[in-house]
């Protein structure tokens, strides 16, 4: 069976949510993720994994290195290296610090968001050097990558007793 590529006719024509839309959505997203971190017990967030998955801890790392960093390579239109971005987002050790670097990683998010012009969004990028396709493509893999992310601890949780938060619930 042939499928067909659909392309857009124009930004003004198909424009479904705007750009502030889209970074709200994004961070109702990342408000439940840090929720599901404060649900995991502390030594739990830092060793308990399944059938080989890392841990949650390691798995909000990533979405960290990703989320503010993505950002500011967008608006300066430089990339730093993965080690660069690691240093400095990946070195909690704690709950408490996963959490403060979290908060920090949704402060830059929110103050760089404006800074990218909304012509942007439909621009091809190489995202970090390595991954080629227009900006809000790569947004939304950025928000699915949570998704999926924050999916396995949930897993994590239940497999501990643990009642995780309501997933729709992104207040």
């Amino acid at each position: 069976m042939e499928t067909k590529s659909i392309q857009p006719k124009s930004i003004a024509s198909t424009a479904v949510i705007s750009t502030d839309q889209l970074l709200e959505q994004w961070q109702g997203h990342r408000r439940l993720t840090r929720r599901v971190i404060e649900a995991f017990p502390e030594d739990k967030l830092f060793s308990y994994s399944i059938g080989g998955m890392r841990t949650f801890s390691e798995l909000a790392s990533e979405l960290l290195v990703m989320a503010a960093p993505s950002i500011k390579g967008l608006v300066a239109g430089s990339w730093p290296s993965f080690q660069e971005v690691e240093a400095e987002y990946k070195k909690a050790g704690t709950k408490e610090e996963l959490l403060r670097i979290w908060d920090k990683s949704t402060e830059e998010l929110n103050a760089l968001w404006s800074k990218i012009p909304v012509s942007r969004f439909q621009e091809n990028e190489l995202f970090w050097g390595q991954y080629e396709g227009l900006v809000y493509t790569s947004l939304l893999y950025l928000i699915d990558n949570e998704i999926h992310h924050r999916g396995q601890g949930y897993v994590y949780l239940r497999s501990l007793g643990i009642e995780p938060p309501a997933f729709w619930d992104r207040n």
